[in-house]
C-alpha cells in the first residue's frame, strides 16, 4: 500500500511550483463513494490519453462537438500545462484512473493580464456518468475561479447534450440562455447564491446518508481475520454476525483455516467468490496493509477497522492510519474505525451487528452514534437493559473517516429513527455540525454528551479534532437545538421519554400519586428545571386500588372541557407524572398496567416514578412487532429528581422546536463590497488593530454608526470640539489602561458648558498624564452593554453579548452564538445573559429597544461571516435605551483569517 497520495502524480504534483494543494479534496459521489479531486499537472497527460480513450464516442462527440478519436500533442500540451488561474482544469480520481475531467478558459483577458470571465466545460467517463461528478466539478471550478477573482461562466453546450445542459440548470445560479444552430450558449455569474447553496447541501446530505446507508446496508459482509479462537476479536465478531442472523452471506477470512464456526473461510477477500459490500477488519495494525491491497483490488465499498494500534497508539500508528484513509478513499471506500466496536443495523430486513457486542437491545426508532470504542459495549448493554430499542448503532472509534456528521447527514433522511442520540469527545467540522444538527433537531431531537469539558480529547482524537472550548460548545448545542446533557444516565433517562413519548405542548405538569411527600419532591424538582405546575399534586393515598389511581391519571392528563377551569384534579397539564410506592398488600405491576391503560393514546407525555423500577418495565410496555417496547410505553425513572430533569429537558427542547426557524436577512444599508475593498487597503497580512478612523468607516459600511467624537491634545481643542458637536459631551481618556474600565475613572460624563470640559480635561491630564482626550457628544441614557466578535480556533468567529460591568464580568454572564446568526438567534443571543431582564424593564424601569439591540447584532454577525479577516472586534459600550442601540466605542483587530472547513464546495475533512 502507498503511503498517503504518493502515486508519481502526487510526487510531481508536491514539486510544482504554484499548484494549489488547498485545492485538493476527497468529495462523495451521489452514490456514497469517494472521488478524489485535484489540480492537473503535465505529469498526468499519459492518464490523460488513456481517460480518452476510454471515453465513447458519443461522449467525445458531445464534448468535442465532433468526433475528436485521439488527443493531438498540442492539444495534450495545452490541457496538462495549466497557469492555476487564468486555465484552471481540475480531474476526478479512482485510484491511478482518471474518471471525470472540469476544465475553464479565461476569456478577453485585460492588458495586464485578469479575466473576470472564463469557458467552463467537462466530461465524465461513461461508466461514471450518473454519479453527480459533473456537478462537483462545477462547485469546485466555481470556488477556484472566485479565489481567482473571476465573475463568471460561460458555456457552449449541445441542445442533445441533456445531461450536462441539466448540471447547468440545476446549480442553483441565474443562467442566461442563448441557441444557436443548435448550441446552447450558457451565462451566470459564479458568486454563491441562496439557491446554489442549498443546492450545494442538499446534494451533500443526499451523498453522504447514501454513504453510510452502504454501510448500513451491505447485501455481504467478510470478516477479515475471523479467528478460531474464542479470546479473539475476529472470532467475536463473526460470531455475533451470525447470532444476528444477518441476511447475506458472511465470508470469514483467514488463511490458516478451512472454516470459521462451520463457515467456509477464504484465503484472502480476493478469494470470495461473490461481491463483498463491508469488510470488518480484525488484524492487527502492522498488517493493515495486505489487507488493504486486497481490499481494493476486491472492490469493497465500507471498510470498518476494530481492530487498534493507529492513532490511539501515537507516533506511527497516526501516520498509518492518515495513510490508510488517504489509501481507501483515493479508491473510493469509506473507513469507520479504526479502533471501533463496530455498526449494526437492527432493521428485520438487515439484522446487522458487526460488533464485538453479544447482546443488542431490541429494535426500535433510536439511532446512536458512539466516538468511543471501549464504552460501545456498555452503551448498547444500558440500553438494553432498560428497554431502549435501536435503529442503528455506529462506533466510529478514532474517527479517522466517518464521523458524527455523516450520521446525521443518514439519519436526516432514515425512515426507521426517530430519535438521535450522540457520545462525542471531539468535532472535526464544527462549524459543519452546527448546520446539520440545527437542520435535523427541527424535526428529529438529538441528545448529546459530549467528554473532556475540563480534560480534552484523548490521544487517538486529538489528530483529527478541531479545538473548541466549552463555552463554545455551549452556544453551538443551545443554537442548534442539541439536548445537552452531562452523563450517559441523562442521557437514556432523556431518549426513553422522547422515544416513547410525544412531546409536551407546554411546561404544566400534572403529578399523581399515592404518597404526599414524593408528591413534593417532584413539585420541586419541576420548579426547579423551570417548568410549571398545572395544579396541587394529587395524592389518592396508599390505600387507593389501581382503579382509583387510574381515574385520577385520567383526569388529570384530558383537557379541561369548554367552561372548565384548568387545576385541582381538572386537567389542562402539558405533561404527567405518576408516582408509585408500592403497598404492602397490593403489588406494584397492578398499578402499573392501570397506569399504561389510562394514558394509552394520550397526546401528553407521561413518566412514571415507580421506585426501585428503571427504563421501560413489561408492564409500562407497549409492544412492538418483536415484542420490544414501543410508542406509547410510559418509562419510569428511580427517582422524582431524574424524572423531573428529562421532562424538564424534552419541554425545553420542545419550545425551542415550536419557535420560528427564523430567517437569514441581511439588514439594509450593508456594503459587502467596500467593506472588502477597506479590508484588503488596509491588509490584514498580520495582525494589527485599525485605527479609530477606520474602524469608523468599517463600521459604517454595514450600517453601525459609532456616536460622533473628536480626538484632541490640549483644554482649548477640546472645547472646540464640545463646541461643534453640541453639549452635553463626555471626555474620555485616550490610553488603554483607562478606556472600558467599569469604573469609568478615565471618563467625565455630561460635560453641558465650556467650562465643565476644561475642568473635565485638566482632571484627565492629571490622571493620565498626558493631554490627549476623546470628545464625544453624549449620547441617550442607557443600560450598558457589550457586544464582540470573538475569535474561535474551531468556528472562526462567534458573537459574545453581555451587559457591562464587573459584577457580570466576574460571574461570566455572557451569551455565545456561532455565526451565520439569524432574526431568532440575534433575538435569542440579546436575552441570554442572566442579566438580560434589565433590558426588558426590570424592576419598573422602561424597557430598552430591543429590536435595535437585535439589529446590531445581525449586523455583527455580517461582518463575522462577511470578513473572516476581522480577528475581533468589540463595540463597548453600547448604550440600549428606549431610543435606540449606541454604539459610543469601538475596537477591531484584522489579521490573517481562519481556515473555514465548512465553507465553499463539497468536501470532506
Amino acid at each position: 500500500m502507498t503511503s498517503s497520495g504518493e502515486t508519481t502524480t502526487g510526487e510531481v504534483t508536491a514539486k510544482e511550483p504554484g499548484y494549489p494543494r488547498h485545492w485538493e479534496a476527497d468529495v462523495v459521489a451521489s452514490d456514497g463513494g469517494i472521488v478524489h479531486l485535484r489540480p492537473i499537472t503535465p505529469d498526468d497527460a499519459d492518464a490523460l490519453v488513456r481517460f480518452h480513450q476510454s471515453l465513447s464516442e458519443r461522449t467525445r462527440y458531445l464534448r468535442y462537438f465532433g468526433p475528436y478519436p485521439r488527443i493531438p500533442p498540442r492539444d495534450l500540451e495545452r490541457f496538462t500545462h495549466v497557469d492555476h488561474r487564468t486555465r484552471v482544469a481540475l480531474i476526478c480520481m479512482l485510484g491511478d484512473d482518471i474518471i471525470a475531467v472540469g476544465r475553464y478558459e479565461g476569456l478577453n483577458p485585460t492588458p495586464d493580464g485578469r479575466v473576470e470571465s472564463a469557458e467552463v466545460a467537462f466530461v465524465v467517463r461513461d461508466d461514471h456518468q450518473g454519479r453527480g461528478l459533473g456537478s462537483i466539478l462545477l462547485e469546485h471550478l466555481a470556488a477556484a475561479a472566485r479565489e481567482n477573482g473571476l465573475r463568471r461562466f460561460e458555456a457552449e453546450v449541445l441542445v442533445e447534450n441533456h445531461r450536462m445542459v441539466r448540471v447547468f440548470r440545476d446549480a442553483g445560479y441565474q443562467v442566461k440562455r442563448e441557441f444557436a444552430e443548435g448550441v446552447l450558449h450558457l451565462e451566470f455569474d459564479i458568486d454563491p447564491t441562496e439557491r446554489s447553496i442549498a443546492v450545494r447541501d442538499a446534494r451533500e446530505q443526499r451523498a453522504e446518508a447514501r454513504s453510510v446507508h452502504n454501510a448500513l446496508h451491505p447485501t455481504s459482509v467478510a470478516v477479515i481475520g475471523a479467528s478460531t479462537d474464542p479470546s479473539k476479536i475476529g472470532h467475536a465478531v463473526l460470531a455475533n454476525l451470525l447470532k444476528a442472523n444477518f441476511t447475506g452471506p458472511v465470508y470469514p477470512v483467514n488463511p490458516a483455516t478451512r472454516s470459521v464456526r462451520g463457515v467456509r473461510a477464504y484465503p484472502s477477500v480476493t478469494d470470495i467468490p461473490d461481491e463483498v459490500d463491508l469488510a470488518v477488519v480484525a488484524v492487527p495494525a502492522a498488517g493493515i496493509d495486505e489487507v488493504m491491497d486486497s481490499c481494493l483490488e476486491k472492490g469493497v465499498k465500507t471498510l470498518v477497522v476494530v481492530s487498534a494500534g493507529f492513532a490511539d497508539a501515537g507516533g506511527s500508528g497516526v501516520v498509518a492510519e492518515r495513510r490508510l484513509v488517504a489509501e481507501a478513499r483515493a479508491h473510493g471506500m469509506r473507513v469507520i474505525g479504526p479502533n471501533a466496536l463496530g455498526v449494526v443495523n437492527n432493521d428485520p430486513s438487515v439484522r446487522l451487528n458487526a460488533t464485538l457486542a453479544p447482546d443488542l437491545p431490541g429494535t426500535g426508532r433510536v439511532g446512536f452514534f458512539s466516538q468511543s470504542g471501549a464504552l460501545g459495549i456498555a452503551i448498547l448493554a444500558a440500553a438494553k437493559e432498560r428497554g431502549l430499542g435501536l435503529s442503528t448503532f455506529v462506533s466510529a472509534g478514532n474517527r479517522a473517516d466517518v464521523s458524527g456528521n455523516d450520521l446525521l447527514q443518514y439519519w436526516q433522511t432514515d425512515p426507521n429513527t426517530d430519535v438521535v442520540l450522540l457520545y462525542l469527545e471531539t468535532f472535526g467540522n464544527p462549524r459543519k455540525f452546527a448546520r446539520l444538527a440545527r437542520r435535523l433537531a427541527r424535526t428529529k431531537p438529538i441528545v448529546a454528551v459530549k467528554s473532556g469539558r475540563h480534560s480534552g480529547p484523548t490521544p487517538a482524537l486529538a489528530a483529527s479534532a478541531a479545538p473548541i472550548d466549552e463555552a463554545s460548545v455551549r452556544a453551538l448545542f443551545e443554537q442548534a437545538g442539541v439536548i445537552r446533557v452531562e452523563t450517559l444516565t441523562q442521557l437514556f433517562d432523556t431518549a426513553l421519554l422522547l422515544a416513547y413519548q410525544p412531546l409536551p405542548a407546554g411546561p404544566r405538569v400534572a403529578v399523581v400519586g399515592n404518597s404526599s411527600a414524593l408528591g413534593v419532591l417532584v413539585a420541586d424538582a419541576l420548579l426547579d428545571g423551570g417548568l410549571e405546575l398545572a395544579g396541587p399534586p394529587v395524592d389518592v393515598g396508599t390505600a387507593a386500588p389501581p382503579e382509583e389511581f387510574a381515574a385520577a391519571v385520567a383526569r388529570a392528563i384530558r383537557d379541561p372541557q369548554e367552561g372548565e377551569q384548568g387545576g385541582d384534579q381538572g386537567g389542562g397539564a402539558d405533561a404527567l407524572i405518576a408516582v408509585f410506592v408500592p403497598p404492602v398488600a397490593t403489588p406494584g405491576a397492578e398499578y402499573a398496567r392501570a397506569l399504561r391503560e389510562a394514558v394509552a393514546g394520550s397526546d401528553k407525555p407521561v413518566a412514571a416514578v415507580f421506585l426501585a423500577a428503571e427504563g421501560v418495565p413489561a408492564e409500562l410496555s407497549v409492544a412492538g412487532p418483536d415484542g420490544s417496547p414501543g410508542p406509547g410505553s410510559v418509562p419510569s425513572y428511580p427517582s422524582p429528581e431524574r424524572a423531573a430533569a428529562a421532562l424538564a429537558r424534552v419541554t425545553r427542547y420542545a419550545a425551542w422546536r415550536a419557535r420560528p426557524v427564523g430567517e437569514f436577512v441581511s439588514p439594509p444599508g450593508i456594503d459587502a463590497e467596500r467593506a472588502r475593498g477597506l479590508v484588503a487597503r488596509l491588509g490584514a497580512e498580520r495582525t494589527h488593530r485599525l485605527g479609530d478612523a477606520d474602524a469608523v468607516e468599517l463600521l459604517g459600511c454595514y450600517g453601525i454608526r459609532v456616536v460622533e467624537f473628536r480626538e484632541v491634545s490640549d483644554a482649548d481643542a477640546a472645547v472646540a470640539a464640545a463646541e461643534e458637536l453640541g453639549f452635553p459631551v463626555a471626555l474620555k481618556a485616550v490610553g488603554e489602561r483607562w478606556r472600558h474600565r467599569t469604573d469609568l475613572v478615565g471618563v467625565r460624563l455630561d460635560l453641558d458648558d465650556p467650562a465643565s470640559v476644561r475642568r473635565a480635561h485638566a482632571d484627565l491630564a492629571r490622571l493620565t498624564g498626558q493631554g490627549e482626550v476623546y470628545v464625544q457628544r453624549m449620547a441617550p441614557k442607557g443600560i450598558s452593554c457589550v457586544l464582540e466578535i470573538v475569535d474561535d480556533p474551531s468556528f472562526g468567529s462567534l458573537l459574545s453579548f453581555g451587559l457591562s460591568g464587573m459584577a457580570t464580568e466576574l460571574l461570566g454572564d455572557r451569551a455565545f452564538r456561532v455565526v451565520p446568526v439569524s432574526d431568532q438567534d440575534a433575538a435569542s443571543l440579546v436575552r441570554a445573559p442572566r442579566a438580560a431582564p434589565l433590558l426588558a424593564g426590570y424592576g419598573g424601569t422602561e424597557p430598552v429597544d430591543l429590536a435595535a439591540l437585535e439589529d446590531l447584532v445581525r449586523r455583527v454577525g455580517r461582518i463575522a461571516e462577511d470578513l473572516p479577516e476581522v480577528r475581533s472586534l468589540v463595540l463597548d459600550p453600547v448604550l440600549s435605551s428606549p431610543e435606540g442601540a449606541f454604539v459610543t466605542g469601538a475596537r477591531i483587530t484584522l489579521g490573517p483569517p481562519p481556515t473555514r472547513r465548512d465553507d465553499g464546495p463539497r468536501r470532506l475533512r
